[in-house]
């Protein structure tokens, strides 16, 4: 058996800034409503770069390709989270083996919202202790600013999301006391509908529904988010999988270094954070400048925590999500 550890990062996000001020002259809101709900500041949101899911994703991988070591010649496997592929099929993850010219290996999609690269670095990871790969290139990618609502009605969803990519690359730790120690993943698919886009989609309305109807009134192919019972739930199951993977492990919470969640909502972050009487330097947000990048999230954060030098060898880091389905889950790391 052996362990995966990352030997990899890379982040990349479009320069195009949309402060809070920004997007009152869009909608009915202002700077303190956003601040004061969601703690977040700014987003970046593509415009007029050419940039899509698939090709934030590609420049986030040469990045932590780059950082790794190894030639891009060298990955065996290629794993793509996100909620907003440029194509409804095939998925992204061979538009970047096709990008990076890698011969033609594997390619995945996973599609679990907020808690994407949280399962896609789980799928690495196994594959990569059972021997089957050796270097796993794992990417979380979203587009969210094109398909939002972004008027008075869509407010509430509109304001959080934002656009950026975040990539690692997995390898082969034969010291099973470092790298990915566990990964644990759970879902409660009761709750799909509180924080769900449903069109199109074959079980309700399909793309020709929506034309035949032209309806402009329609709300079904915008993000729906039951935002209050979101984050009633978050809280819990953040708590109940972190300390999972703290209680496999034999670990406290004094022994976390380094704890990234996913970037939902600074209140989230801040509420987990006082439960275990963490430190501040003991947490890493950036929800503030980003807004929620699903997917994106916490490849960005972990990229630049570890970028600022506050994740060092030899650290406890700890990696969590919830989002859509609901899913959830949680990594425990020894850097």
């Amino acid at each position: 058996m052996y362990n995966s550890k990352i030997i990899g990062l890379g982040r990349f996000v479009p320069e195009n800034v949309v402060t809070n001020d920004e997007l009152s002259t869009m909608m009915d809101t202002n700077d303190a409503w956003i601040q004061e709900r969601t703690g977040i500041k700014e987003r970046r949101w593509v415009k007029d770069s050419g940039d899509t899911t698939a090709t934030m994703g590609v420049k986030a991988a040469k990045i932590a390709i780059e950082r790794s070591g190894l030639d891009k010649d060298d990955i065996d496997f290629i794993i793509f989270a996100t909620l907003s592929p440029d194509m409804y099929f095939p998925g992204p993850g061979v538009q970047v083996q096709e990008a990076l010219d890698i011969k033609t290996i594997g390619a995945l999609d996973v599609r679990n919202q907020c808690s994407g690269f949280v399962y896609a670095i789980s799928v690495a990871d196994q594959f990569i202790k059972t021997g089957m790969y050796k270097n796993v290139l794992v990417i979380g990618s979203e587009l969210h600013s094109h398909g939002l609502d972004k008027t008075t009605r869509g407010r509430g969803v509109s304001v959080i999301f934002g656009d950026g990519a975040g990539a690692a690359v997995l390898t082969r730790e034969e010291d099973t006391t470092k790298g990915i120690l566990s990964t644990h993943l759970h879902s409660q698919g009761a709750h799909a509908k509180e924080l769900v886009l449903e069109a199109p989609g074959m079980g309700t309305r399909w793309v020709t529904d929506i034309m035949e109807e032209n309806n402009a009134d329609d709300e079904s192919y915008f993000p729906h988010m039951n935002g209050q019972f979101v984050f009633k739930n978050a809280v819990v199951r953040f708590s109940e999988v972190i300390m999972e993977g703290l209680n496999k492990n034999k670990l406290e919470v004094s022994d976390v270094d380094m704890l990234i969640p996913h970037q939902a909502n600074l209140r989230i972050s801040q509420f987990i954070q006082r439960k275990f009487q963490l430190e501040d330097s003991q947490v890493y947000n950036n929800i503030q400048r980003y807004g929620n990048t699903t997917a994106a999230s916490i490849p960005i954060a972990l990229t630049e925590a570890w970028e600022e030098g506050k994740i060092k060898e030899g650290d406890t880091v700890v990696l969590a999500a919830f989002g859509s389905g609901f899913t959830w889950g949680s990594i425990i790391i020894k850097w």
